[in-house]
């Protein structure tokens, strides 16, 4: 991973006045976050006005100067939003219902004692601060959406909206045409251990890196966007099941042989990817076309992951090559029809009807020489085939 060394670690700012507590809580973080410490409120609330990279406060409550619930109430009531919405761990040496109640009032976000082990305060922190980022994008993207932009600030990919609308064109487009429009969900393998073994912010670049890979593997006409923290989802129009089974495929096998290295391990990334088709899957809209992928995806995550699932199960990659070699030729039909063949070649004219409706529809649109398109789009339909369109990508 080349840019974890420059990701600056989430900060923690820590107030209490017994500098060994604050010592034996710097011990228990250090590596996996950063930190600044004060010894009572007033400090630690300029520290507050003054760091904007502070992203949750572990405080004390009895201090000089100024004790926590007082250091609470300035920070709930903050006109900053930045500060006004920071987690915040209120410290206790003891369990005292009655001052874990008045915290919980005032704001307070979890409690923790000072004896607390290094598992348990890692977990907390990660979680809480995993849910400010989350909170910080989701005001970063509506803030996007209210200014009608396609693509989403975190992220750099379009929206989901935005997806949703340029599908919903796209599938129409389809079904006058008689093509396909493809989906699959890329979701990144065990991303959970992932936070729970390096922190959330690395498990964040290793979703950046796969969304730079989604990026510059797909075509121009592909949509990719990000769903979930570990979910992407690229729409194909003119895509067929073979196509999007081969993309697919080469997308797990790249990500399979990517080593990112974080300060001196090794952490090897495998993605799981279900994939559905509109023509194949007889899909109604993008919704329940992504939610077909997303099924599949499960079923592979569940199945021991780093595999693509498609309508048939597990897709592999001398399905792939069986896939291709159905996709009808045009070139190679006329060479067969003009070397004298016949009968062998009825398999394949409903799927050569479907490489030539785009052609016989403009036909008949420019001339009106009456050429029997309902005809032909109810053979293709009855011989259960749909237009060809490989995913090149």
């Amino acid at each position: 991973m080349s840019e974890q060394e420059n990701q600056p670690l989430p900060k923690v700012l820590i107030v209490d006045d017994s500098r060994m507590v604050r010592a034996s809580l710097v011990k228990l973080i250090r590596g996996r976050f950063e930190f600044r410490e004060e010894a009572d409120g007033e400090a630690g609330w300029q520290a507050l006005l003054v760091d904007p990279s502070i992203q949750l406060v572990l405080s004390d409550i009895g201090m000089p100067q100024l004790d926590g619930y007082g250091l609470l109430q300035r920070i709930r009531a903050s006109k900053v939003s930045r500060i006004q919405e920071l987690p915040v761990i209120v410290i206790s040496g003891e369990e005292d219902d009655a001052v874990r109640e008045r915290a919980r009032q005032l704001g307070a976000n979890d409690f923790i004692t000072k004896g607390i082990g290094a598992t348990e305060l890692l977990a907390r922190l990660d979680s809480l601060t995993r849910l400010a980022q989350t909170r910080r994008e989701l005001e970063e993207s509506r803030a996007a959406l209210a200014k009608q932009s396609p693509v989403d600030p975190v992220s750099g990919l379009v929206t989901e909206s935005y997806m949703n609308w340029r599908g919903e064109q796209e599938l129409a487009l389809a079904r006058r045409h008689h093509a396909d429009l493809s989906a699959m969900l890329v979701e990144i393998d065990r991303y959970d251990q992932l936070i729970t073994t390096y922190g959330a912010h690395v498990a964040q670049l290793v979703g950046r890196k796969l969304s730079g890979i989604l990026a510059t593997r797909v075509r121009k006409e592909d949509t990719v966007t990000q769903i979930a923290p570990s979910q992407f989802v690229v729409l194909s129009p003119s895509t067929d099941l073979a196509g999007i089974c081969a993309f697919a495929l080469r997308m797990q096998q790249a990500m399979e042989k990517l080593v990112m290295t974080y300060r001196e391990d090794r952490i090897r990334i495998s993605v799981t990817i279900g994939v559905a088709s509109s023509s194949v899957d007889e899909a109604q809209s993008v919704s329940e076309l992504i939610g077909m992928a997303v099924k599949r995806a499960q079923a592979g995550r569940q199945a021991g992951g780093n595999r693509v699932v498609g309508d048939q199960g597990e897709v592999t990659q001398d399905a792939v090559d069986r896939l291709l070699r159905q996709v009808v030729s045009i070139d190679q039909l006329l060479g067969q029809i003009r070397a004298g063949g016949g009968a062998e070649l009825d398999a394949q004219l409903p799927a050569a009807v479907a490489a030539l409706m785009p052609l016989l529809q403009l036909i008949e649109a420019r001339l009106g020489c009456g050429i029997p398109l309902d005809r032909l789009s109810n053979y293709n339909s009855a011989s259960g085939t749909g237009a060809q369109g490989t995913q090149k990508a």
